[in-house]
């Protein structure tokens, strides 16, 4: 048997030396905190499932969140994106915009969205398109509200449209 020379390879995906970033192979959400994401990469990180869109029930004395099957009036539950997302408050008065400082307040938001689990220090799971490439793998994975939302001027008593499956 003839011995096979040893080759020292580069290896491309995790490189070393003294002029590697550290950081150059991790996603910009493990790189770096949420106060220090550009606009692109924090609304990248919505993985348009809607879950913040629907309609929820809070009860004044507990302080218990209900989340119903209506969804906001200018979601379209076709794409699961607002219609008129740069002027939502426009339409929407109470649409909570959502940011580095005020996500970890937010305990409605659903255990699944990538900004709460970020503020929690969790990882994204696989079927976000930020890790799968495809964002239809958030439907696939029975995260989206496509097909499950009822529209808010279709709904009457947002008491009777309360739902478990958000969460």
């Amino acid at each position: 048997m003839v011995p096979r020379p040893v080759i020292n390879r580069l290896n491309r995906k995790n490189p070393t030396g003294p002029n590697v970033n550290a950081n150059q192979n991790v996603p910009f959400w493990r790189a770096k905190p949420l106060s220090e994401l550009s606009l692109q990469e924090w609304e990248s990180l919505c993985d348009g499932c809607g879950r913040c869109c629907l309609e929820k029930l809070e009860d004044f004395e507990t302080g218990a969140i209900s989340y119903t099957e209506v969804a906001c009036p200018q979601l379209n539950p076709d794409t699961c994106r607002c219609a008129n997302y740069a002027e939502r408050h426009r339409y929407v008065p109470d649409c909570v915009p959502l940011s580095p400082a005020n996500i970890q307040d937010l305990k409605w938001m659903p255990s699944t969205c990538a900004y709460r689990l970020l503020a929690e220090g969790k990882d994204l799971y696989d079927w976000h398109p930020l890790i799968s490439g495809d964002p239809g793998t958030v439907a696939v994975a029975g995260i989206s509200v496509r097909g499950r939302c009822v529209a808010a001027h279709d709904a009457g008593d947002l008491e009777n449209h309360i739902v478990a499956w958000p969460e």
